[in-house]
């Protein structure tokens, strides 16, 4: 048995070579324990903040995955790969001695707001129950839908052609490798990626990360920056249960909503002793379990 079972968020440094899973992994050798997550899949030969879940904080992954990141990409222009990064292999290479800065600034800063985004072959993304990356590597195409995101904002660091560094806010689902690959097509020259850093995840960001090397090298170090579930959630408004509702909550029973809720979508559940439960969504008049700790 595991001497200590941790729950809550910690914000990992995930380093070039390291697949999400294998941080997960690693994670799990190092606490001995077996119920760690992550949310927000990145690629191998990317780095950055990756959200690590602990124990009762594995039920939060979709709601993690679904919040605005933050990247800081180098994407190289006039070629063209299979994988849309420079990892991949070269499908084409482009001129693109046409070009000038204004014009890829234009085309760049074109790209702000919604826009159809199609999610690339070499992805996570599950067809039929199939990953398409393990279809890409055994040399299949299938047809995908594009889908919307959101391109919050785009600050272009450098442009020294062919090579472009941007720092980009997006929506969940946006692959930056594809929005590289979108704007060289619009150039006319084609485009990759050539390095990705994920500086931010909802709340965490990457000046507060820490690295699997100080994680095994000082347990302490987890205790220093783990973020509780309640932690996670103290924005929400906080609702206790009377000693008599105790039993409903704690076996995630609908709730009566009190006559003048606060204006919240979800509620921090507490029962009679102000012990921590769960997360409610408010139906209605109800209050329905969303998430819980127990």
């Amino acid at each position: 048995m595991a001497e200590n079972i941790y729950n809550g968020i910690i914000n990992i440094f995930k380093e070039k070579g390291f697949t999400s899973h294998d941080v997960v992994a690693k994670m799990r050798g190092i606490l001995k324990q077996k119920k760690i997550g992550h949310s927000g899949t990145l690629d191998p030969d990317a780095t950055g903040v990756l959200p690590v879940l602990l124990g009762n904080a594995t039920v939060l992954s979709d709601m993690l995955t679904d919040k605005s990141k933050e990247y800081e990409a180098v994407m190289l222009l006039g070629v063209s790969t299979d994988t849309q990064d420079i990892t991949g292999k070269i499908l084409e290479k482009r001129d693109t001695s046409n070009l000038n800065k204004d014009m890829v600034k234009e085309i760049i800063l074109s790209f702000l707001g919604e826009y159809m985004q199609l999610p690339p072959m070499y992805s996570a993304l599950k067809v039929g129950g199939k990953k398409l990356v393990d279809l890409a590597r055994e040399g299949k195409e299938v047809k995908r839908e594009p889908r919307a995101v959101y391109i919050f904002d785009i600050d272009i660091m450098y442009i020294s052609l062919p090579v472009v560094k941007f720092k980009a806010k997006v929506s969940k689902g946006t692959y930056i490798r594809t929005l590289c690959h979108d704007i060289g097509e619009k150039l006319s020259v084609g485009g990759c990626m050539e390095s990705l850093i994920r500086t931010r995840v909802d709340r965490f960001y990457i000046n507060d990360a820490i690295t699997l090397k100080q994680v095994e090298e000082n347990r302490e170090c987890i205790k220093k920056n783990i973020l509780s579930v309640e932690e996670y959630f103290s924005f929400l408004p906080k609702i206790n249960t009377s000693s008599e509702f105790d039993k409903y909550l704690h076996n995630g029973n609908k709730l009566k909503l009190d006559k003048k809720p606060e204006n919240s979508e979800l509620y921090r559940l507490y029962d009679s002793k102000d012990r921590f439960i769960a997360i409610y969504k408010k139906e209605m008049t109800e209050l329905k379990p969303f998430k819980m700790f127990l």
